[in-house]
């Protein structure tokens, strides 16, 4: 009998701390995720996103700031979250430590489990603001150690996403290095971030480099399409796919800089669906194929040329189109799902529906992914009774 209540008690101990493992996850589950952009007055509410995410089975979401009632929606639901410090912030957080510490905890500790990653800033090297290049490395540094203090580093991670003008002579692949205006800035960063765990963040995008040239380049080499590629004479390594040569490149950039154990994730890529006159390319047909293409490429959990160990993970931009964006009607016009949650085109998600029968039933399985701190509490209450009460036999 005694050994009957040792094999309840093991369950009991498994159905309460099975869940904790899933804070230990990675900051990146999986090979998929998508940016949450929200420069837009007519999307759905974050409890919204949550149900609509969570009916495409997407786990890794990235945000641009640290907006409460999206932490709030996605509290205690099994999302991987990444929320961003925007550029703004970057010169108070870095002359002032005191001032980090009380952006995480108001912003991190409040919302813990859930959020996996800080973003600090957005393509801020290479960008126009020159005097936020100096105040980055400080920013990073001021919230890691807020973050350590408050004994969150292991879980929370600390990064920031470069768009591709930190490159230098990138094609081919194995010539990229980084600008030398950039480079004084970015080895640094770089130490800091090898030091921390962190990976080299990317916004790569095909779209934008087949817009610059497209006499020079064939689109079906962009869009994941059946195509000659190219062909990198220095590594005799061919490319089927710009994504991976634009990838390739970021590690080729590394191993000049003498990272070359840094994994590069691509923090942002995506297809225009809408653009301007001469933005022929953004087309719903084109933005399905890339769409549809990469998230079949990235099923496939391999690698890239240069590094066929490292299997490419990587957000898509973005949920929505944001009608509030400035610039060219392409930036507005990135987004899977419509304003109202539609999908945009078909790549295998469905929209949010009305219908009180597609709306999410909590089950056994979802138990970890939904509000798992808060049951805990009555969780420990029972299995403690249950235990009292089967060893007193």
């Amino acid at each position: 009998m005694r050994s009957q209540h040792y094999k309840v008690g093991f369950f009991l101990f498994l159905l309460f701390f099975g869940p904790m493992a899933s804070l230990a996850d990675p900051a990146f589950v999986g090979t998929y995720g998508i940016n949450y952009g929200r420069i837009a007055d007519n999307i759905p509410s974050p409890d919204e996103v949550v149900t609509l995410l969570r009916s495409a089975k997407i786990r890794n979401v990235r945000i641009y700031d640290a907006d409460h009632s999206v932490l709030t929606a996605f509290s205690g639901t099994g999302f991987k979250l990444v929320i961003g410090l925007p550029n703004g912030f970057l010169k108070d957080m870095s002359s002032n430590a005191s001032n980090a510490m009380s952006w995480v905890k108001d912003n991190v500790q409040k919302f813990m489990p859930g959020i996996c990653g800080v973003a600090i800033g957005n393509e801020v090297l290479g960008g126009s603001d020159v005097e936020l290049y100096g105040a980055l490395l400080g920013a990073a540094k001021n919230i890691h150690s807020a973050l350590n203090q408050l004994g969150l580093s292991d879980a929370v991670q600390v990064s920031t996403a470069h768009s591709q003008a930190v490159f230098s002579n990138s094609y081919p692949p194995s010539s990229c290095v980084f600008a030398e205006n950039i480079a004084q800035y970015m080895k640094p960063l770089l130490q800091f971030f090898w030091e921390a765990g962190s990976p080299f963040c990317l916004n790569a995008y095909p779209f934008l480099d087949y817009m610059n040239d497209p006499a020079s380049i064939d689109i079906n080499y962009a869009l994941f399409q059946k195509t000659k590629g190219i062909f990198d004479p220095k590594t005799e390594l061919h490319y089927d796919n710009m994504l991976d040569a634009q990838i390739d490149a970021a590690y080729a950039a590394l191993e000049d800089a003498g990272f070359d154990k840094m994994e590069v994730i691509v923090t942002e890529t995506g297809w225009a669906s809408k653009g301007d006159g001469n933005e022929a390319a953004a087309t719903p047909e084109n933005a399905r194929t890339y769409n549809f293409n990469l998230r079949k490429r990235l099923a496939k959990k391999k690698g890239t040329p240069r590094r066929p160990k490292n299997i490419v993970k990587a957000y898509i931009f973005a949920i929505f189109n944001e009608n509030l964006k400035p610039g060219p009607t392409s930036e507005r016009n990135f987004g899977l799902f419509k304003p109202d949650g539609s999908i945009s085109y078909d790549v295998g998600y469905k929209g949010l529906k009305s219908s009180s029968a597609d709306s999410v039933v909590m089950s056994l399985k979802d138990f970890p992914a939904q509000g798992l701190l808060r049951s805990y509490q009555f969780v420990w209450t029972i299995c403690t009774l249950v235990l009292l009460l089967l060893f007193r036999q």
